[in-house]
Parts: C-alpha cells; structure tokens; sequence
C-alpha cells in the first residue's frame, strides 16, 4: 500500500508527488526503539512506584542493570518493537493520508495539521493499544516480586497468555487514555515539529539538514513531553495494574495526585524526555533515508521501463 506524502513530515514547503508506502513511519520508529528503548524502560519503571519516591533516572537505570544484567534495559524489546509496528506505522501513515486529502495541492495550514494529527493519532492510540499493554507489563516485570512477574516469553506470548489467562478485554484496558496521550503526542509532536520545522526553514532560513531535524527534534520532544505526561502516567498505572488493581480514571487521578502529589503525574518526565528527543531524531532521519531510497528506486525503476519501451 502505498500514499502521496509530504516529506518527511510536512515543512509546508511543497508536496511531493512520489509515492511512499504507507509502513515506512513504522519501521522508522522501529529502528528508533533500539536506541530509545531502555528510557522507554525507565520511565515505565519510575511511573509505576507508588508513593513519593525519591528515585531518578540514572539511579533506577543503575538498579536495573544491577538487579537484571546490563540486557536488563532492553526487557520487552519485543512488544515495544511490536507497539511501534502498529500504533507508529497507523499515526505516521495516516497522518500523511489525512493531510493530501485535507491540503489538496496547498500547503497545509496550522489547524490542517491539528485536525490530520488529531485524527491519525486517535486510530493510531486504538490500534497499537493490546501491544501497548504487553509492553507496559513486560517492561514492568523486573520490579514486580517474582510470584508475581508474568515472565512472558516474548509480545505473542504475552498477547496470547493476557487471552487465555485473563480475557481479550483486558487488551483494550487502558485504551481511553492511551487514545487521549496518543491524540496528545500526536499533535505536539508532529505538528509541532512542522511548525518548528517551517520557522526553522522559512523565517531563519536555515539549511534542510540534521541541525534542523535535531533542533526541531528537541523543541517538540519538550512540548511533546510535557503534554503527555500526565495522561501516560495514568495510562501506565491502569495497564500494569492486576485485575483487582483496577480503578477508574477519574479515582486513579484523584488518588494520585491526594496520596502522591500533583508532581506525581510527571513522574519519569526526564527519562521520557531522553527517550522522546533522540527517538523523534532517529525516527526522522530515518525516515528521510527511506523516502530517498524510495524515490531514486521508483526513478530507475520507472527509466529501466521507459528505455524498455522504447527498445520496442
């Protein structure tokens, strides 16, 4: 399957009329996980300690690789590989379809760009929501006491067990705000670094290049980052949680914020952070490399076809 696209994500500075399949934002963010995956860990780690504590980043990564080995950072590799696959491959793809269909030929506007994200992010959060819940739980594993660790193999393996185990409905636990944070992350993050990107192009004039992926990279990872901290916060308490754990989402934020502090919905914020800015560089780069290779491939492929014709 593949879709007109604005490259990489849209600068507003002109449609391409290549065709990019509708995977490569998956992949992209695939090839991103392997670098961002033990923040992604972390964070999860930091989000699920009740009360106030005092732990940061760099002491829990340390208590990690201590307690489970230095492979220990990259526990649930598989599901976040497996997340990413889904909910990225969905809100990259989409958002790129809803924007051509929405801009037509013009350059997309601000509220354009919300509307694409909003909408590419929502299916996206819904989509990638049973892999999420693996993931949360096998990242959370290690800190569990060992009767109580679920141990699951690998994502299928823990697909299949929460299935066979528990019931398909917990798959869906947590999909409310995970559509919400994925909305959230959706619009900050790529919209933002449209808007970044843009400013960064047309008002500095600055040159199309890493330093501008890597300073819009940053400035959206900080509004992406603060704005959906909150929400995945919430979303990891409720997906880690044992089926007599469970709470509604209104009484979870009450009692986190009664028992824990407003300051406890930002837990992990740091790690989060760390992860978000290099994986949103990776992600993009990778992606850029994508779409050329695709686009030198379909111009060969498409002169080797001329040349054959006219042979004829």
């Amino acid at each position: 399957m593949t879709i007109p696209v604005v490259s990489p994500i849209a600068t507003g500075r002109g449609h391409s009329s290549k065709s990019t399949p509708f995977w490569y934002g998956g992949a992209a963010s695939c090839v991103a996980t392997l670098v961002s995956h033990p923040f992604d860990l972390t964070k999860v780690r930091l989000q699920t300690v009740r009360g106030s504590s005092a732990a940061g980043m760099l002491s829990t990564m340390v208590y990690i690789v201590k307690n489970e080995g230095i492979l220990g950072v990259y526990n649930g590799l598989s599901a976040s590989l497996l997340r990413q696959g889904t909910y990225s491959t969905v809100r990259f793809g989409l958002y790129d379809q809803f924007k051509v269909w929405v801009a037509k030929d013009e350059k997309p506007t601000f509220w354009q760009l919300l509307f694409c994200s909003t909408s590419a992010g929502a299916l996206g959060g819904a989509f990638g929501n049973p892999s999420d819940v693996v993931n949360v739980r096998m990242q959370n594993d290690g800190q569990l006491p060992p009767a109580m660790r679920r141990n699951y193999r690998n994502a299928i393996d823990g697909l299949i067990r929460i299935c066979r185990e528990e019931s398909p409905k917990v798959l869906a636990r947590g999909i409310g705000p995970n559509m919400n944070r994925a909305i959230l992350m959706t619009c900050s993050q790529l919209t933002s670094y449209d808007v970044f990107k843009e400013f960064l192009l047309g008002n500095l004039r600055l040159h199309d290049g890493f330093m501008v992926h890597l300073e819009s990279s940053i400035f959206a990872g900080l509004v992406a980052t603060t704005v959906c901290s909150p929400l995945d916060v919430i979303k990891t308490r409720i997906m880690s949680a044992s089926k007599h754990e469970h709470q509604s989402i209104p009484n979870l934020l009450k009692n986190i914020v009664k028992n824990e502090g407003l300051r406890a919905l930002f837990k992990g914020w740091t790690p989060a952070f760390l992860r978000l800015g290099p994986h949103t560089i990776v992600t993009f780069l990778v992606l850029e490399e994508l779409k050329t290779w695709h686009a030198s491939f379909m111009s060969k492929s498409q002169t080797v076809s001329t040349i054959s014709l006219s042979g004829h």
